[in-house]
């Protein structure tokens, strides 16, 4: 790997500028902002069905399932929206996030979880689509057009980071893949049908509806990849794929969010 993507301890921003780089040599003329359409901006066809089909999404019903949660008060009269800044909107762009007190990368179903907790709710398990895949697919929806911006400040933060870093450059499994073999080498090849996409701009849109009607949040989607390469996969909420998300989420700095959406 050329650049300082390839560096193990270059800077999260000198991370950022060389996957811009590489993927504007991959895919010249491509604004950067239609990298939130991962795979789809490399395909005017498969973007003008997304488009059609994202008029009327056959999953609108889960997503309003999602809002009931988050507005069914707890047994002690709270919700969901007392948990968050400005009552959730706004701010999903700002996960993950290190949280010195706990030394771990927060996502924001942790999040979720621990506005349950405080509560005296019962949490959801983060592989549960019908209680954290529904109430996030609606949750994230409130930040729809915020920008990314994720925090990578002090040393403890930065480890968390790298150790992000480390697993997306890892070959694991059977196959020897690892995340950068797909979406970085190959971005923009066809893999069993599929057009790989690129990493900035993936963590933009979650959760997605595969299919039309196959809710994957970005862990389960973490998860089916890493089943895919023949590897035991590492559980969905784990400190693992925390901290990956941690650093895919950084790469996206800068660019609009747009949750709950199909994807073929």
């Amino acid at each position: 790997m050329a650049g300082a993507a390839g560096r193990a301890f270059a800077s999260p921003e000198e991370d950022r500028a060389a996957f811009i780089a590489l993927y504007r040599a991959k895919f010249p003329g491509v604004p950067l902002e239609d990298y939130v359409d991962g795979a789809l901006m490399l395909s005017s066809d498969a973007k003008k069905q997304f488009d059609s089909i994202m008029e009327f999404p056959p999953f609108q019903g889960d997503v309003d399932s999602g809002r009931n949660l988050w507005e069914t008060p707890f047994r002690n009269g709270k919700t969901f929206a007392g948990c968050f800044a400005n009552g959730g909107r706004g701010i999903a762009g700002n996960y993950p996030y290190y949280d010195s007190g706990s030394d771990k990368v927060v996502t924001f179903e942790m999040d979720i979880n621990r506005c349950l907790r405080d509560n005296g709710e019962a949490e959801y398990k983060f592989n549960d689509k019908t209680t954290m895949g529904i109430i996030t697919a609606y949750a994230r929806t409130l930040s729809d057009g915020m920008r990314v911006d994720v925090r990578v400040e002090g040393p403890a933060a930065l480890a968390k980071y790298e150790q992000g870093k480390k697993l997306y450059f890892t070959r694991i499994g059977q196959y020897n893949f690892s995340c950068a073999s797909c979406h970085m080498v190959n971005a923009g090849k066809i893999l069993r049908t599929e057009i790989l996409s690129p990493t900035v701009g993936q963590t933009t849109h979650w959760p997605v509806f595969r299919g039309g009607d196959n809710l994957n949040t970005l862990h389960m989607r973490y998860r089916r990849c890493m089943e895919q390469m023949r590897a035991s996969p590492f559980p969905a909420g784990g400190e693992e794929l925390g901290n990956l998300e941690y650093f895919q989420s950084y790469l996206s700095n800068g660019l609009p969010m747009r949750a709950s959406v199909y994807r073929k």
